[in-house]
């Protein structure tokens, strides 16, 4: 039987950048059709594994500063002759990183024992039969204790396909003296956006979103979404009849607070164009205000301070508080985030030290050290207690809780079409009108997931 998945056609059986930044959450996701997704170079397809001697397990990994290489050596060394881990590094692009993989997944490459997903890509890869899911007696040791949101996103149709490896979340990052000087507490649970808005345009400075036509701009529009207690789609189980909510109160709440930051003097002047590099940035210019973004930022910002990138005062004068309301009364839904392991559906040890493998990396100690080495937040709870983890992070306690309260962006296989349709309708940012652009995102969504408009 073969069912859509996505723009991918396949025989179906049922920035982390540098610094620790979140490469994977982010970039408008690309289509594939069958011919591209089945076009491979030759030799593109050759196994890993070894033809005598020590089995090797190939792990296909997103662009960090060495820690999961670093973790595949480690659990190399602790099966004690098991097998052997080796990593080939993905693209920086999360788009680039979903296109090789399906590639080669829908071409039945057994050479991909593990990989390491965007959460917004497992519900496509496992809708597809491309991962091999965990049955119940697996599953318990990759969600105890770990993040409520990060086993949704691993999870599709009521089994889980990827092991949670390290989650993220982001925080609401600000100037200490422009708080002060506007008179405002960002921790205040009445903290609001239109408050944030007017507080900066108040003191003269900036709040600092990602809005570029690119993923991290769905990410804020579904935060925004959710916080106001929407949904963009729901009943996703049911594919292209899933339905669509975006036209609703959260909806224009949310296109309200977009079109009043971008036609306010709070706006970056680049503000279309704006990534999370832009906005971090932006914050520690002389208009630096506000910012939301991820907890990446507390390694970058002192790293560039102890290099001379920027003044120490920058970073003595930074502050962080959960993400905006968009509702005084209503807590909000911060962007999730984050990496799940998934093991390939055609691995030659896929149901044996693929999965001891997995559970090495995701395993708390790793957790942990992954998080101090890299900079990205673990998805289990319980390391947030550590007292190494709290030294290096001091909002490690606002990162647990965020996380906690997190909401993903949709769990749909047909994920990229959504995102996709939504930006195109939704940017840019200065054209977005709370009485029309919901409703004209709703249709096209529709329309994309029915194959009667193209992105």
């Amino acid at each position: 039987m073969v069912e859509r998945v996505g723009r991918v056609e396949a025989d179906a059986p049922g920035r982390a950048r540098r610094r620790g930044r979140v490469t994977g959450r982010h970039g408008p996701p690309g289509l594939m059709r069958t011919a591209v997704a089945l076009t491979l170079l030759a030799g593109g397809l050759a196994g890993c594994g070894s033809s005598g001697g020590t089995p090797t397990l190939r792990w296909y990994i997103n662009p960090d500063d060495g820690g999961q290489a670093k973790l595949a050596a480690a659990c190399s060394k602790a099966s004690g002759g098991k097998y052997t881990i080796s990593t080939s590094v993905l693209p920086n692009d999360a788009t680039q990183q979903r296109e090789q993989l399906i590639r080669r997944l829908a071409a039945k490459d057994s050479g991909i024992d593990l990989m390491s997903l965007d959460p917004v890509f497992v519900a496509e890869a496992a809708n597809a039969g491309f991962l091999r899911p965990f049955p119940a007696n697996e599953a318990g040791q990759f969600t105890e204790g770990v993040f409520p949101p990060a086993v949704e996103n691993s999870t599709w149709e009521g089994r889980l396909y990827a092991a949670p490896f390290w989650a993220n979340t982001q925080v609401l990052w600000y100037r200490k003296s422009v708080a002060q000087k506007a008179g405002v507490d960002p921790a205040a649970p009445d903290f609001t956006w239109d408050k944030m808005i007017d507080a900066a345009v108040r003191t003269g400075t900036t709040v600092g979103v990602q809005a570029n036509k690119y993923e991290g701009y769905m990410v804020w529009i579904n935060a925004l979404v959710e916080s106001a207690g929407g949904q963009i789609i729901s009943n996703a189980e049911k594919g292209d009849n899933a339905t669509i909510e975006i036209d609703s109160p959260a909806g224009r709440q949310a296109a309200a607070i977009i079109s009043k930051l971008a036609h306010s003097k709070a706006a970056s002047p680049s503000m279309s164009n704006d990534d999370e590099e832009a906005t971090r940035s932006l914050l520690n210019s002389a208009r630096g205000g506000f910012m939301v973004n991820w907890g990446y930022i507390w390694r970058a910002e002192n790293s560039d301070a102890d290099s001379g990138v920027i003044s120490k005062d920058i970073v003595s004068d930074l502050a962080w508080a959960r993400y905006p309301r968009v509702n005084p009364g209503q807590e909000s839904k911060p962007p999730f985030g984050g990496i799940e392991i998934g093991v390939g559906a055609y691995g030659k040890y896929k149901d044996t030290l693929a999965v001891d493998a997995v559970k090495c990396i995701t395993s708390t100690e790793h957790m942990k050290q992954y998080m101090i080495d890299s900079g990205n937040p673990a998805a289990r709870a319980s390391v947030y207690d550590d007292p190494e983890i709290k030294k290096e992070f001091p909002m490690a306690g606002l990162i647990r809780d965020s996380i906690d309260a997190a909401a993903p962006r949709p769990i749909t296989p047909y994920y990229t079409d959504v995102s996709g349709a939504v930006q195109s309708r939704w940017h840019p940012p200065g054209d977005v009108n709370p009485n029309t652009t919901p409703r004209e995102s709703e249709t096209f969504i529709r329309q994309v997931l029915r194959d009667q408009a193209l992105l």
